[in-house]
């Protein structure tokens, strides 16, 4: 009897141990992207961080090394089968890619994401595992949804880790979110979406995209509102969201290049966020000139990656 008191105050005590060790100052990294105009190489001391409206100290601000980056693909497979004049220009950017960097490419089906290579630094593989979509309309279910089960179930290479990798996603869709209803200007609130963006946080996960029509919904309405949603994922995320008008764009390259270079000025800041369960708000400025930065709104304290 006396042993299992014993025990279960030595269980209490670790708990609650524990439980000030999460809630004390933790040790947090987040990804930055840095576009500068100027051949100046930016230090810690450059920017300037603010958690919870808090301004707190950069400890280091380092590159994004080619190694330590993983790259993945996501396109909708219920996209307009006219992507596959894209297809070339997908293959050329993987090819492209810095080697050392891991690239993923899968298509997004009824809510998730089925592989078709999983991460891997042989581009040449990659890049054939690129096809056609089936141009369903819907397929992807939403865009979303295959978002937020791809980032919670982040698959990792054939070498295990303890730290993740920089973490960057490209969907390639039209982003209309079925499941909210229509795609009136009034209606641009979407618990889906606002999930997806939780959920990309936490996982540390930069969201890019370019936008493509469905072969289903399109017409003006359906261009503003999938815009709309992946302009918000990007911007809460630190990525960027592509489109050109309400239509389809002339070519994907010029994107590409975009998001290539984006990956390229990407920077891994370290500092002290409180240890809470929940996101931490997070905003990041600078006084370089010709400067602008991207980084996630919210970041989950005790991020660490590579």
């Amino acid at each position: 009897m006396t042993r299992s008191l014993l025990a279960l105050t030595l269980l209490a005590a670790a708990a609650v141990t524990t439980q000030a060790q999460q809630e004390g100052p933790t040790a947090t990294q987040a990804l930055v992207v840095v576009s500068s105009k100027t051949p100046a190489v930016p230090t810690a001391n450059d920017l300037v961080l603010k958690v919870n409206n808090r301004q707190t100290d950069i400890e280091s601000l380092v590159p994004v090394r080619a190694s330590g980056a993983q790259v993945a693909i996501l396109i909708d497979d219920g996209l307009r089968i006219s992507v596959a004049r894209e297809l070339g220009s997908i293959r050329d950017f993987i090819k492209g890619l810095r080697p050392g960097t891991e690239v993923f490419v899968g298509y997004m089906q009824n809510g998730r994401v089925i592989p078709g290579q999983n991460f891997t630094t042989d581009y040449d593989a990659a890049a054939q595992s690129l096809r056609i979509p089936v141009g369903s309309p819907g397929l992807s279910a939403s865009p979303y949804f295959c978002l937020s089960d791809f980032v919670k179930k982040w698959p990792e290479d054939s070498n295990s880790r303890m730290t993740p990798k920089a973490r960057f996603v490209l969907m390639i869709t039209n982003g209309v979110d079925p499941y909210n209803g229509s795609t009136s200007l009034m209606n641009q609130n979407s618990p889906y979406v606002d999930a997806a963006i939780f959920d990309s946080q936490r996982a540390g996960v930069a969201v890019y995209s370019v936008y493509f029509s469905d072969a289903g919904i399109r017409g003006g309405r359906a261009s503003f509102s999938g815009q709309s949603y992946l302009s918000q994922v990007a911007e809460a995320t630190g990525g960027t969201a592509y489109y050109q008008g309400i239509g389809n764009p002339v070519s994907m390259e010029p994107y590409l290049k975009q998001f290539q270079k984006a990956i390229s000025e990407t920077y891994i800041a370290t500092f002290t966020a409180p240890g809470e369960k929940n996101l931490v708000q997070l905003k990041v400025s600078t006084k370089l000139p010709k400067t602008k930065l991207h980084a996630p709104a919210q970041v989950r304290p005790g991020t660490q990656l590579q």
